[in-house]
């Protein structure tokens, strides 16, 4: 009887992630046409921001309690998630679902596309520059900050060319209703994602599965339902560039806003860090390729189902490599 309960539980909030991601969506939509953002800026500013504040607050507590390796781990891991299988996955899916390739560029402003390449670039740069640091401190997390603030406030001065605005009824006098349609979907959908992960592991633990597995498979993808349920609902509803600047976004204020306060928060507290960050080569090197990858295929200018099953060949790969199946060569 309790097993049917947890299996309940999950079925409904499995329907509440569903109907958080379309409010969530459909509020940002008319953000964007009220105020004459683009999408990619308003996927960066609230969607991307939003999803990224668990893994926020992992890097908020990690540091005070001496695991800041976990919040760095966290971060990388969720950017190769992201990109690799989130977005592999969504691309492949809208794909499949149209049977032919996506054009995403000309859903972008071509200010705001500069500014993504800008963003995709800082999230490959940084993570590989740092293991070259001898010792990563609170001067750097400071650096990473101020990149964050300033790229945010370079990202919220674009504007749509007014000839590319679509024509729509509201006016600003609407603007709060649809933050509030935004903001609740959001909020609903990391509430429905944290139960879904607790349900799904009470019902792998009943099953007899592993924890080692459980940990592996359930939980680690269970931090990235927020920006999974955002992007697959932003490129069924055919707004790429919502589900585009969701994936950049989380993964550039991963390594500029929550790897910052990682570095920085233990000097407020008296234990200044410092951080050999050479033991995290491995993701590196994966999140590296996954950003490349994602480079190039904008570059071409669309998406298809081969480049979705790219990024899915570069996430099983990943997670060969995290389970031990296959071995990076190390270097020397």
């Amino acid at each position: 009887m309790e097993i049917v309960a947890v299996v309940l539980v999950l079925l409904f909030f499995l329907v509440m992630l569903d109907i958080g991601s379309r409010c969530a969506i459909t509020g940002s939509v008319k953000v964007s046409d009220i105020t004459g953002l683009g999408k990619a800026t308003v996927g960066f500013l609230l969607l991307a921001f939003s999803t990224s504040l668990p893994e926020l607050g992992v890097g908020i507590i990690a540091p005070l309690t001496e695991q800041a390796p976990v919040s760095v781990g966290n971060v990388l891991g969720s950017n190769i998630v992201n990109v690799c299988l989130i977005l592999g996955g969504a691309v492949l899916l809208m794909s499949l679902r149209h049977r032919g390739p996506m054009k995403t560029v000309p859903a972008f402003a071509k200010e705001e596309l500069s500014n993504l390449y800008f963003g995709l670039f800082i999230a490959s740069v940084i993570p590989l520059s740092m293991v070259f640091i001898v010792g990563v401190s609170w001067l750097i997390g400071i650096v990473l900050i101020l990149i964050f603030t300033f790229y945010s406030y370079r990202m919220s001065k674009i504007r749509v060319p007014k000839g590319e605005q679509r024509n729509f009824y509201e006016t600003k006098k609407d603007l709060p209703q649809y933050l509030f349609v935004t903001i609740a979907g959001i909020f609903i959908i990391i509430v429905s994602s944290n139960w879904v992960v607790q349900s799904a592991v009470a019902i792998a633990e009943t099953s007899g599965i592993p924890k080692t597995l459980i940990g592996a498979t359930i939980i680690a993808l269970g931090t990235s339902l927020p920006e999974m349920s955002l992007t697959v609902r932003a490129f069924l509803k055919g707004q790429t560039a919502l589900g585009l600047a969701n994936i950049i976004g989380s993964g550039f204020i991963n390594i500029t806003l929550v790897l910052g306060v990682t570095f920085f928060i233990p000097m407020l507290v008296g234990s200044p860090l410092t951080m050999n960050m050479f033991a995290f080569q491995g993701l590196i090197i994966f999140a590296l390729i996954s950003n490349l990858f994602l480079w190039y295929f904008l570059s071409m200018e669309r998406l298809s189902w081969k480049e979705g099953a790219i990024l899915l060949f570069i996430y099983l790969l990943f997670l060969a490599n995290t389970l031990g199946l296959i071995q990076l060569q190390q270097a020397t």
